[in-house]
């Protein structure tokens, strides 16, 4: 293996103006971890899904894992831009999300619902985190918080909105 093959990637000290960047990055860390978990479950579900509104969750789903995945790089990113690594194990993922797995094989509005659950529960660790950041001066991530936020609560009506009586 060649020597530039062998960098570890590690934690550098960034100077930005934002105070306290490590519990900023640990949000961010949190977030990731929830959307990445997010990502997956509306995958599956989006593969899944059977009954006569098939294709209007199919289509939903599929514009909602991908937006998300975009997403998870930003965070990624932002998390490298403050200076500190971004999860690297799925342990860490799995640790860090509150993303929970249903323990049966849910129906179309099972899946709709608790789909709108994750995205809204999403949504407080998103308002945390823009509460966080604009008190360290952040307004960057704060920004990048916001719009995430924007995204999860609209998905959410979306999501029931499907599944209504």
């Amino acid at each position: 293996m060649t020597d530039h093959l062998k960098t570890v990637p590690s934690a550098d000290k960034v100077d930005t103006g934002v105070r306290n960047v490590e519990g900023i990055a640990e949000g961010l860390a949190d977030v990731l971890a929830d959307t990445y978990r997010l990502v997956f479950k509306t995958h599956a579900y989006h593969w899944n899904v059977e009954g006569p509104a098939f294709y209007s969750i199919h289509k939903l789903t599929e514009e909602q894992y991908e937006n998300m995945f975009d997403a998870a790089d930003e965070l990624a990113e932002r998390i490298r831009a403050l200076g500190k690594l971004a999860p690297m194990r799925m342990a860490e993922i799995l640790d860090r999300s509150r993303v929970e797995d249903l323990q049966k094989i849910p129906s179309a509005g099972e899946m709709m619902e608790d789909l709108a659950k994750d995205h809204e529960q999403l949504s407080h660790r998103m308002h945390a985190l823009i509460e966080l950041s604009g008190e360290r001066k952040d307004p960057v991530t704060e920004d990048l918080a916001t719009e995430r936020s924007a995204f999860h609560e609209q998905a959410a009506w979306m999501l029931r909105a499907i599944s209504a009586d």
